[in-house]
């Protein structure tokens, strides 16, 4: 067991950071917050990607010309992916939060409840 666990340590970091942002996004109340939990469950699933394309011993797929031996090779593919969805990331954080800016502009609060019952006074307002 405990071989296990230090030959796989980075998977069980992944695991624990991918609950640690989950439980930031069911508890929390503030829209920040679960942007910031939001982001370390993505930045886990990153991690996890990268450790699935990481090969010990691996070298970059470089073909040399003469090999004596067989050449053991690392897929880019993984990090090419991660490195789009990296960017993609940062975009859709910062739209995020803009996006609570404006929230924070109309109902003058950023937590979700507050913005719930704003809501259904506006609601209840409109079909009086």
């Amino acid at each position: 067991m405990l071989d296990v666990l230090i030959t796989h340590w980075n998977y069980f970091i992944v695991v624990f950071l991918m609950m640690i942002g989950l439980f930031i996004v069911i508890s929390s109340m503030n829209l920040v917050k679960k942007l910031v939990g939001l982001n370390l469950f993505q930045t886990s699933v990153f991690l996890f990607y990268i450790s699935l394309g990481k090969i010990s011993g691996g070298t970059a797929p470089i073909i040399v010309a003469k090999a004596d031996a067989p050449i053991l090779y690392s897929n880019p593919l993984p990090h090419v992916l991660i490195l789009t969805a990296i960017v993609v990331g940062v975009a859709t954080t910062a739209l995020g939060l803009a996006l609570v800016l404006r929230i924070k502009a109309s109902f003058d609060s950023i937590e979700e409840d507050a913005i719930l019952s704003e809501k259904r006074n506006i609601r209840r307002r409109s079909l009086l």
